[in-house]
């Protein structure tokens, strides 16, 4: 399976040329995104799925045709994929998605097993920073932690390339910064 993942930063792409002329299987949006970074995906024709970041408007996603993952499993090809959108909670602010600790693993805590998990916030001490505004979510680590997904992507952090964590027990991790082209065989029908 071949994605195309894009995730807070304009990646200036024409994304029709670009999914046709990288044989593009599915796309996927990882957050803190708008509309203007997005325009001509509407135009892409390969399964588009999604979840908001903290900066998000949480308005986009339907006129792109990409489907909401956060708290939802979606099948393809055999593949089942999950989500969840945000980040923790570190100032007031009514129109940011973001969750305290607590919210994050009450609302994880039902999340079925998934092969593909996409997030915007990493788990906990994967990829995340002391700071709490790029701290991982703790019941994210939990839901990886008791049913692992095979692939997990996610945004919002700076992680360094020296410390970067590429694999979580048998979770591959998938750090996306404007956009990132991931082939993987997910054993898909």
């Amino acid at each position: 399976m071949k994605i195309l993942a894009i995730a807070d930063t304009n990646p200036q792409l024409d994304y029709p040329q670009f999914v046709a002329e990288h044989a593009i299987d599915i796309v996927m949006t990882l957050g803190d995104l708008d509309r203007s970074q997005l325009i001509g995906l509407e135009h892409v024709t390969t399964p588009k799925i999604g979840v908001y970041g903290n900066h998000c408007s949480g308005t986009y996603m339907n006129e792109f045709g990409i489907v909401n993952m956060h708290l939802n499993v979606w099948q393809w090809r055999g593949v089942s994929f999950g989500g969840f959108q945000g980040c923790v909670r570190y100032k007031e602010n009514p129109d940011a998605i973001m969750y305290t600790q607590q919210e994050a693993r009450e609302l994880l805590a039902s999340m079925p097993p998934v092969d593909v998990f996409l997030t915007h916030c990493p788990p906990r001490g994967i990829n995340d920073e002391e700071e709490l505004a790029h701290q991982g979510f703790d019941g994210l680590r939990t839901y990886i932690e008791r049913t692992p997904p095979k692939l997990l992507l996610h945004g919002h952090t700076y992680p360094a390339e020296a410390t970067m964590v590429r694999q979580f027990g048998s979770t591959r991790i998938e750090y996306v910064h404007k956009y990132k082209v991931i082939d993987i065989d997910l054993g898909e029908a």
